[in-house]
């Protein structure tokens, strides 16, 4: 007596999106996302969304400041014609009681979700986009050296000082000892071979070291070697920041 059927239409969303990201230096990263409309009419984006997971916090990089105020990089237009695209910049700083921890992630990790509300007409309800962000863990190894300070400039043949952090990556105890060597364009300062101490898994130590450039432009600092006396293992930590030389007349008319 009774005959009911159901249709199911299959809905494509006007967006593709791509998604990059970015490390830097001190485990925090910058993420870039571009969005565009593959659809054959004109969209409008009425607001775009990052939430990111617990470990980071957010800062939008799509404002530009103009006589004081905080202008949308796009301006005040918010639709997108037909395979017209847009980009957005976004800063991720990871929060501090995870900086140990971090070091220790491995494979594909859960990023946050982006949301994207958009409609096709105005005054029409508007829809809603997710696209759930994941990232593929960089490999550390069993060890991670990174630096936690360095000056932007220095002084040629002048020394100088960097932060350096040392984590443990493994699930055991390291007993290491440092080791620098000089390159062709720095000189390190101070005593080479000396022993750190121990470093229970999952946990960090840092020390100060002192160098000077022998050469003027932008030089790389490398020629740390890091051995764990357990497992009599070096590892050498290279290319680990670039740093600006100057003359010193410079720093004199300065």
């Amino acid at each position: 007596m009774f005959f009911s059927k159901l249709c199911l239409f299959p809905f494509l969303p006007p967006f593709e999106v791509k998604t990059k990201f970015y490390n830097s230096g001190m485990s925090d990263l910058f993420l870039e996302i571009q969005i565009q409309n593959i659809s054959s009419s004109t969209v409008f984006i009425q607001k775009v969304l990052l939430k990111p997971p617990e470990m980071y916090t957010r800062e939008e990089l799509n404002t530009v400041n103009q006589a004081g105020e905080d202008q949308c990089t796009f301006g005040t237009r918010t639709f997108l014609q037909s395979m017209e695209g847009r980009q957005y910049l976004y800063y991720l700083e990871l929060k501090q009681e995870f900086s140990e921890k971090a070091g220790t992630i491995r494979g594909l990790i859960e990023m946050g979700t982006l949301d994207i509300v958009w409609k096709r007409d105005l005054g029409e309800m508007a829809m809603l986009q997710t696209i759930q962000l994941q990232r593929e863990a960089p490999g550390y190894g069993n060890m991670r050296l990174s630096l936690e300070t360095i000056p932007d400039t220095v002084i040629l043949e002048e020394p100088f000082n960097i932060i350096c952090k040392i984590t443990n990556c493994s699930g055991r105890k390291m007993k290491l000892v440092l080791k620098m060597c000089d390159t062709d364009s720095i000189r390190w300062c101070g005593s080479s071979g000396r022993y750190l101490g121990k470093l229970s898994p999952s946990s960090s130590l840092c020390f100060t070291l002192t160098l000077l450039s022998l050469k003027l432009g932008l030089q790389g600092v490398s020629g740390i070697q890091v051995t764990d006396k357990v497992l009599k293992k070096t590892y050498a930590c290279d290319n680990l920041a670039k740093i600006c030389v100057i003359p010193s007349t410079f720093k004199m008319k300065n």
